[in-house]
């Protein structure tokens, strides 16, 4: 495996990421990864959780033969630009500067490059397929097809379910009802025009990204997808409702895979107990499940195989 430093623009802001190659010479079929919410990294790590997925699935498509590219977030790692201004369109606008820059590297075969979306990145990948952006295929990790907003407000439910502590007991002993305190909680997200905000003073929220991933229904671009979905969800998902496979498989006119894996949670490791965020700092104790990456790697060779056969067709036409 070749890991190389990349840097390449987007809105006039230098970001920065890892392309990484298999370990031999020639051009290759590539994916790009795009990561979930938050001031996450090139690996989807954030400074509070470190989860490594991306650094994961980049190794082990590169022993495979797949090169690929992942990137800091604006403002996070060694990217520039502000988080904190940084809005779910602006995210999307970056992956598409990636997926060109991407393309366009003498190592890589331009007409077989791939999205992948993790989390908030699936939902992106919906929306560059939806809109024509040039991909091969895109797969969706714990994406959804509803709207952002509607998403949100049936994570935090299942999220108030698996509470633990002295937070759960509150929830339970005072009858909390979680999701009008949430919906309270979006109306002033909603209202609001600035960029960010403080919560009980102390924490910053980029309010401007919740607005704008609220606003974002993927249903219509699912419908304009006309590339080849896989999309993986975990039964296990609390932040995704898993019931989304079956609104994508609906949705997306293209070819269509839906895999929702037993015991799978949001990080795409197994937990074989309740479904609860209480677990996450153990779940990310273990690598990404290798479930999850041989079902990218099959679906990915099987695209890969019938581009070269629908390649060999038109030059024997020729």
């Amino acid at each position: 495996m070749q890991e190389k430093d990349a840097s390449f623009k987007s809105g006039g802001i230098d970001l920065a990421g890892t392309l990484t190659l298999p370990d031999s010479d020639g051009k290759f079929p590539a994916v790009l990864l795009v990561a979930g919410s938050g001031q996450v990294d090139r690996n989807e790590n954030h400074k509070k959780i470190t989860i490594n997925a991306f650094r994961d699935i980049a190794s082990y498509l590169a022993q495979k033969g797949i090169a690929s590219l992942r990137y800091d977030k604006r403002g996070v790692g060694k990217s520039g630009g502000d988080y904190w201004s940084t809005g779910f369109h602006d995210n999307a606008e970056d992956a598409l500067s990636a997926l060109n820059f991407l393309k366009n590297q003498e190592n890589i075969q331009p007409k077989r490059v791939f999205i992948l979306g993790h989390s908030e990145g699936a939902f992106i990948a919906a929306k560059l397929a939806g809109n024509g952006a040039a991909a091969a295929g895109v797969v969706l990790l714990a994406g959804g097809a509803q709207s952002g907003e509607a998403e949100l407000k049936w994570q935090a439910v299942q999220v108030a379910k698996g509470l633990k502590g002295f937070s759960g007991w509150i929830i339970r002993t005072f009858h909390i009802d979680v999701l009008k305190a949430q919906r309270k909680q979006l109306e002033k997200i909603k209202k609001t025009k600035k960029d960010w905000i403080r919560v009980q003073l102390v924490a910053k929220l980029n309010v401007k990204w919740f607005r704008e991933f609220l606003a974002y229904d993927p249903a219509q671009d699912l419908a304009k997808v006309r590339v080849p979905v896989l999309a993986i969800t975990g039964s296990k998902d609390i932040q995704v409702d898993p019931n989304d496979l079956k609104l994508m498989a609906r949705l997306v006119k293209a070819p269509f895979e839906g895999q929702l894996v037993p015991d799978l949670t949001h990080l795409l490791r197994t937990e074989k107990g309740e479904a609860t965020v209480s677990t996450y700092k153990e779940q990310i104790k273990r690598p990404t499940e290798q479930k999850v990456l041989d079902l990218i790697l099959l679906w990915l060779k099987r695209q890969i195989k019938f581009k070269k056969r629908a390649s060999k067709r038109k030059k024997s036409r020729k």
